[in-house]
């Protein structure tokens, strides 16, 4: 009975270490969104830029110099969109973007109808704080502004500074 008593304690401990290491070392099925990640993240169609979008860097060259005490700060940089910040005095003022709509064909539907026109290509007014102009059907040039003082009349003249012509030989 002695012995008894000493294996099973000895075995106890043995057998729940057991149990732990054999159940701490099986492989648990992903979660509903580990596995959505891993299904989007490999797909290849769907993605959110298109394959022949602009790179970013190449839209810089068209966006306007600063002056008048006014100076442009690129914030973000990628295929098919780049953006800066308008600042005066240290104050961001407006945000000036580009973007390639090939990567979203329906962001350029909203200029068919338009009426406004800003250095000869379709714009549209975004509720009161946006502008933008669609150049060569493909190209959005938006500004939005960041300060109340900087106007509807304030984007239309900086998005006259932006080389839309240039923009528009960019394909």
């Amino acid at each position: 009975m002695i012995i008894t008593r000493r294996f099973q304690k000895a075995l106890a401990p043995l057998l729940l270490s057991l149990l732990l290491f054999v159940t701490g070392c099986g492989t648990e099925p992903p979660s509903r969104f580990e596995q959505a990640q891993q299904e989007s993240s490999q797909q290849k169609s769907g993605q959110a830029v298109a394959k022949d979008a602009v790179q970013g860097s190449n839209f810089n060259q068209f966006f306007p110099k600063g002056s008048n005490g006014y100076k442009g700060i690129y914030t973000q940089e990628k295929k098919g969109f780049v953006e800066a910040k308008l600042q005066r005095e240290g104050k961001d003022v407006a945000m000036l973007s580009i973007s390639d709509t090939i990567s979203n064909p329906t962001a350029a539907q909203k200029f068919q109808q338009s009426r406004l026109q800003i250095a000869g290509y379709p714009a549209v007014e975004q509720g009161n704080t946006a502008t933008a102009v669609l150049v060569a059907d493909r190209f959005q040039v938006k500004i939005q502004s960041r300060d109340p003082a900087f106007t509807a009349s304030d984007r239309q003249a900086w998005l006259q500074q932006f080389d839309l012509n240039g923009l528009a030989q960019l394909q």
